[in-house]
Order: structure tokens, then C-alpha cells, then sequence
């Protein structure tokens, strides 16, 4: 039986409520683990998006299974706290108007799309959607997400909006990692993305299509050099079919240069669920990409086993 802080109440996980931080800090400075400076293998966890609106049930778009994900990474950072270096959380951050929400395109009627309609290049030439925000940009995008990233642009309902609660990491989840953070002397990274409206923007390395000239317009270098400096990266988070297969896609791409690298990064496949679409498979998609990176040296491991490192 692992011996979890006495804050911790799986019960809570998927709902909301006011984490005790005097509670948690005190906690931290009783549990008698070393500073992570004194670390001689650096391990970065990295979490991508677990956020109220993607894990929650009631919240704007939930990935089914995302509550036992949740659980499986909070006890995962318990048990394994005097091995986790650093921790970086990930937070989709949207605004209002954006090129993937219903209010930026209208059919012929003046109607928005539903969440999850799929918007072609092809559509828009027909007159079957019609950007009503930067309408040639629009379409220019589109067409460079279809010929670059051999994507169809998907309308998604509004989520994790900035400012509002389900931009916020589930709240438990937050309490491991504040825990965690004074516990071992270390700095949790936060890492917001998805803010650039005339592009989406998966995966924590970079948007789907390059916007120069904008901060988040392209690929952060910064990021990525932190995960070149540890020896172990470990990935958990939401949702697998999208942001985090992305993500993954992104720092195998960028470790691909030296292979070795590739060894050293470490998927949690059960700290993880897809998102569920009426038309598209999108599980068996990222498990077929997965099943190329494992080909490449990439591991995928269970949470509750052993570290093999």
C-alpha cells in the first residue's frame, strides 16, 4: 500500500473544490525528500492539457476515461516523488474567436457549424462553410492544414476558454503537483498554448500551421531544450488522439537526430484516453502512430509498474 499524503482523496478527483495549500505545505516540508537539485538522473514528467473542460464530466469537451487517467498520474507522482525531477503541466488556453469554433464560419443560412464538423478546403470553394473572420486567411489556412498537414480543419465546441474554470488543471491534480513542487525544491513549469486564433495548436511544441510574427506562432525551442536536458521524459495526459499524440509526434521529430535520444522518452499509456468522434476512429489512429514510435525506440509503460530506469 503506498503511502499517499493524508490531503489526498481520490473521491475528489472530477470535482470542484478549494485545495487546503496550508494543509499541502505543511505536508510537503514533513516528507523528507531530497531537493531535486541533488537529482543524478534528471526525470521530466511532462502533463499535457489535464484540464477541468477535457477531464471532468461536465466539462465542455470531455475525453471518457480521463478520470481513472487522472487518478493513475496524481498516485503516479506519489509514488514516484523522489525520482521526478521536474514536472511541466500543460494548459490549452483558447479565446473567443478562434479558426476551430462554431462562431468563425457560417453555412449558406447563416448557421454555425455543430461541434465536430469537418471543414474542407473543398467546402469552402463549394460555398458549404464560409470563414466570417479573415476570410481569406481562413481559407488560405485550410488549405495549408489539408496540402502540410494532411488534416481537415474540425470545428471543436468551446473549451478550456481563458479565464474561465475549465482553463484549470483538475484540482487534485494541481495539489500533487504543488506538493511535489515544495517538497522537492522545484519549480513546476506551466505551459499555455492554443492562443493564436488563425491556427490550431495540438501539440505542446508548436501549432499546426506557423503563424510568424506571433509569440506562440511557432515552434518553442525553449521547451524542447529543457527535455534535451534530462535523461528521462515522461509523458502523460489528454486527450491521446490529439494533443497528446501531437505532442509525442513533435519531440520524437525533434529527438530523431540522435536516436539514442529517443530512448530516453517514456509514454504512460494509461494516463491516457482519446477523444470520441460519431465518425472517425481516432484511438486506433494514434495507436497506430504509436505503434511506429515504439518501432523507433520510444517506451511505453504502465504507471503502476516498476520504473525500468
Amino acid at each position: 500500500m503506498s503511502n499517499f499524503p493524508t490531503f489526498y482523496d481520490p473521491n475528489r478527483i472530477g470535482t470542484l473544490f478549494h485545495p487546503d495549500v496550508a494543509m499541502i505545505a505543511a505536508e510537503a516540508k514533513t516528507a523528507g525528500l531530497k531537493p531535486a537539485a541533488d537529482d543524478k538522473q534528471k526525470v521530466h514528467l511532462v502533463i499535457i492539457d489535464m484540464q477541468i473542460d477535457f477531464c471532468h464530466v461536465d466539462g465542455t469537451l470531455y475525453v471518457p476515461g480521463s478520470l481513472g487517467d487522472l487518478q493513475r498520474t496524481i498516485e503516479f507522482i506519489y509514488n514516484n516523488a523522489e525520482r521526478i525531477t521536474n514536472i511541466t503541466c500543460s494548459l490549452d488556453s483558447h479565446l473567443s474567436h478562434q479558426i476551430f469554433s462554431p462562431g468563425w464560419w457560417v453555412d449558406a443560412n447563416g448557421n454555425h457549424p455543430a461541434p465536430f464538423t469537418l471543414v474542407s478546403y473543398d467546402d469552402i470553394q463549394k460555398g458549404v462553410w464560409k470563414p466570417v473572420i479573415a476570410p481569406i486567411k481562413s481559407t488560405e489556412y485550410v488549405k495549408r492544414l489539408e496540402q502540410n498537414a494532411k488534416k481537415t480543419l474540425c470545428i471543436w465546441p468551446y473549451h478550456t476558454m481563458i479565464g474561465n474554470i475549465g482553463n484549470s488543471l483538475d484540482q487534485e491534480l494541481w495539489s500533487a503537483v504543488f506538493w511535489h513542487s515544495l517538497a522537492r525544491k522545484t519549480q513546476p513549469t506551466f505551459l499555455t498554448k492554443g492562443s493564436v486564433p488563425l491556427t490550431e495548436h495540438y501539440s505542446i511544441v508548436q501549432p499546426e500551421v506557423p503563424v510568424p510574427g506571433h509569440p506562440m506562432g511557432g515552434k518553442n525551442k525553449a521547451f524542447l531544450d529543457t527535455l534535451a536536458d534530462a535523461d528521462i521524459v515522461l509523458v502523460a495526459g489528454e486527450a491521446e488522439s490529439h494533443c497528446v499524440l501531437e505532442s509525442v509526434e513533435d519531440i520524437v521529430e525533434d529527438f530523431s537526430c540522435k536516436p539514442d535520444e529517443l530512448k530516453k522518452l517514456y509514454f504512460l499509456r494509461d494516463c491516457t484516453s482519446s477523444v470520441q468522434h460519431p465518425d472517425i476512429d481516432f484511438k486506433a489512429l494514434a495507436h497506430a502512430r504509436f505503434a511506429d514510435f515504439a518501432k523507433d525506440g520510444v517506451n511505453f509503460v504502465d504507471s503502476t509498474a516498476a520504473l525500468p530506469f
